[in-house]
Parts: structure tokens; C-alpha cells; sequence
């Protein structure tokens, strides 16, 4: 489980890491290595603001070993400029969370959006690359990518490829797609759109191998279930779907039905994956898959019409700095709340049977 703290341009953000089980060495350049793939500023199509994401871990761990208590931890913020937010004070910015909070709260972060700033999923990443060390022990691996941008998309047997295949080709562009073709029609419209000062979102896959059969709670914390909650809590995040997803609609039941099979190992498959591995709220033992949808970037460069908090009509000027898309640095955080997922439900699975 866990729990963040912290806003886009204060002293720090950190989280709370609460179940890991003793015992666990902690890699910490592995989990370096995956907060530098969400981290501000990595390329020309992300968002320019500097930060170096150094996690400094305060507690839980023992000459690099879980402890089993809670795992505490802060990212230092490195590089805030308020000032590109002042202008905002009073007013609402369309698409953001400003007018939301303040009917919630009864004030508002200005700067960068405080806690409803996507700063707060790099606490995410570390948390989710801890549950990824603690999944390497049942060889469960978790792979995610950008299928499309806009209407742009990559080849879609992508997703029927291993997982190391997926992680050694998405990591050779800019995109994190692992088809090159599409990856750089894909970046060359990021960069147009970026120089006309809008945003585009898109899709990302996420595949879950070697998962048992038998994770996923039977009613009302289903696998898919926890999975779209998890996803849909990332910003900017718009649809879930898993397995055949929405094109299940068009087609029969007869087509739908994954047709169990068993290879000369005796185990247990089914023919196709239509699924998504996941039946009944349980995994089958299949590939775990499932898209996500992203909106593009609500910051734009550009003037848009809005009211301020005395509901005068004013116009809005684009400035900052901000990603044209945020499929690229999504990804680690889409693989980091799915591997979180699952950890919490295989160690809630330890207790379902004698």
C-alpha cells in the first residue's frame, strides 16, 4: 500500500510504502533507473523543467533489506519557478483541477497545480519499482508502452510479443514505442504540435507476464477492478479497457469464448487471450493485458477563454513549461501502479486457501 504526500513546487514530495515483506534486498540504481524514465526534462518532447528525481529513503530499509516496516522516502523538488503561476491566483484554468479543489477545499495550490500536479506519480514509481523487485521472485514482469498517439497507432501484435522484446525495442526512441515506424511518425507529430503551442494524448498498453493463476478477489475487488482504479488515478488518465476491452461489443460470444487447451506440460491455457488473462475477476494464468487512454496536456500554449473566481470573463495566456504529450513519461507510471497491484493481491492471495 501506498500513500504520497507533497505538492508540484514544494520543499519535497515522498510516500510511504506500508506491507512490503522483510526480507527484500533493495536495488536502489535499478530503482534510480526507473524514476529517470519519468523524470522532467529527459528529452526535446517532454516538459524542460530540471529535476535530477533523486529519491533519499528514510526508513524501512536495513544495509539495503526490508525491514517489513514502513518504507518512508522524499524526492527533493530541485528546480520550482512560482512566478510562471502568479498570473493564475484567481483564475481557472480549463481542463485543470483549480475550480474543483477550491469547491473542495476552499483554496487552491497555484503553482503547478500543488497536489493535482503530476509531480506526485514519481512518488508512484518508486513505490511501484519496489513491488517490481519483490514480483522478480515469481518472475512476474510488468511491460508497458505507447500504442498510439493521436491517431497514430503502433502495430498492434505488439502486445502478443514477450516482454523482453517490448522493453528492448521501446527504450530506442523517444516515445517509448516499441514500433519504429510508428515511433517516429509518432515523435515528429509531438514536435509539430508542441511548436503550435497545443498537446495530444493517446494510448498506452500494459502487459503482466507469468502472473498465476488465481490473483484478483472474487466480488468487489476484482483484478480488473483494482487495475482501472489504479490506472484511472493517474493524471490526465480518460479510459481502461483489458483484454478484447470494447471490440468485444462487436463481435459473438462464439468468437468472444477463449477456448481452453493444454500443452505437453499438462498445463492449463486457453487458445486465444480475448480475456485480457483475467476471468471472473481472477487471473487465468494468461498474460494480464490492458490499455489506457490519456487526454492530451490541459496546458496549452495558447489563449484560451476562462472566468476568474468572481465569474469575469478572461482570457487566459499559455506559459510554463509543460509536456506537448505525456504518453512518454506515463508509461513508467502506468507499469508502476500495475506492479503494485498485483504485489498487494498476490500477497492478499497467501491467505485464501490452507
Amino acid at each position: 500500500m501506498l500513500s504520497t504526500f507533497g505538492e508540484s513546487h514544494g520543499t519535497a514530495i515522498g510516500g510511504i510504502i506500508d506491507g512490503c515483506p522483510a526480507g527484500l534486498k533493495i536495488d536502489f540504481t535499478f530503482i534510480q533507473n526507473e524514476l529517470d524514465k519519468r523524470k522532467p526534462g529527459q528529452s526535446k518532447i517532454t516538459t524542460q523543467r530540471k529535476e535530477s528525481d533523486s529519491v533519499e529513503f528514510l526508513s524501512g530499509i536495513l544495509n539495503g533489506i526490508s525491514t517489513g516496516t514502513p518504507i518512508g522516502f522524499i524526492i527533493k523538488n530541485e528546480n520550482q519557478k512560482e512566478s510562471d503561476y502568479s498570473h493564475l491566483e484567481e483564475t481557472f484554468r480549463p481542463g485543470h483541477a483549480d475550480f474543483t479543489y477550491l469547491q473542495k477545499y476552499g483554496l487552491k495550490h497555484t503553482a503547478g497545480g500543488g497536489r493535482a500536479s503530476a509531480r506526485e506519480t514519481a512518488c508512484r514509481v518508486v513505490a511501484g519499482a519496489v513491488a517490481k523487485l519483490f514480483l522478480k521472485h515469481y518472475k512476474i514482469t510488468v511491460s508497458a508502452f505507447v500504442q498510439s498517439v493521436k491517431n497514430i497507432e503502433a502495430d498492434k501484435n505488439w502486445m502478443e510479443k514477450k516482454n523482453s522484446l517490448i522493453e528492448s525495442n521501446k527504450e530506442k526512441n523517444l516515445v517509448r514505442c516499441p514500433d519504429a515506424r510508428a515511433a517516429k511518425k509518432m515523435q515528429e507529430l509531438i514536435e509539430q504540435t508542441k511548436k503550435n503551442g497545443n498537446t495530444v494524448g493517446g494510448v498506452i498498453s500494459c502487459k503482466i507476464e507469468n502472473i498465476p493463476a488465481g490473483i484478483g478477489e472474487p466480488v468487489f475487488d476484482k483484478l480488473q477492478a483494482e487495475l482501472a482504479k489504479a490506472m484511472l488515478s493517474i493524471n490526465a488518465a480518460k479510459g481502461f479497457e483489458y483484454g478484447l476491452g470494447f471490440d468485444s461489443t462487436k463481435i459473438y460470444g462464439s468468437e468472444m469464448n477463449d477456448v481452453f487447451i493444454s500443452d505437453k506440460n499438462k498445463s492449463i491455457k486457453t487458445l486465444s487471450n480475448n480475456s485480457g488473462g483475467i476471468l471472473g475477476g481472477i487471473s487465468n494464468g494468461m498474460p494480464v493485458t490492458f490499455n489506457v487512454a490519456f487526454k492530451p496536456v490541459s496546458t496549452i500554449m495558447q489563449d484560451q477563454n476562462s472566468v476568474d473566481k468572481n465569474g469575469k470573463q478572461i482570457v487566459l495566456k499559455g506559459k510554463g513549461r509543460h509536456d506537448p504529450c505525456v504518453l512518454p513519461r506515463a508509461v513508467p507510471i502506468v507499469e508502476a501502479m500495475a506492479a503494485l497491484v498485483v504485489a498487494d493481491l498476490l500477497l492478499r492471495n497467501r491467505s485464501s486457501k490452507l
